[in-house]
């Protein structure tokens, strides 16, 4: 049980990384450090991460 809150935890903290990511892209005027499509890719990809996350761990939870 203990892998199964650790892996929804992460699924849960990517999500919301990702799309904190996602909206401060919008909101953040490029400084020259970041670029706003580096932060949206890497929401994204966060986002995406922690829907697998969480994807997985339905289906292992279904399954037992």
């Amino acid at each position: 049980m203990r892998g199964f809150t650790f892996q929804l935890t992460m699924a849960v903290l990517l999500c919301v990384a990702g799309i904190v990511l996602i909206f401060s892209g919008f909101w953040v005027s490029p400084t020259g450090e970041i670029d706003n499509s580096v932060l949206i890719a890497f929401g994204e990809i966060s986002t995406f991460a922690g829907a697998l996350f969480g994807v997985d761990y339905t289906y292992k939870v279904r399954r037992k």
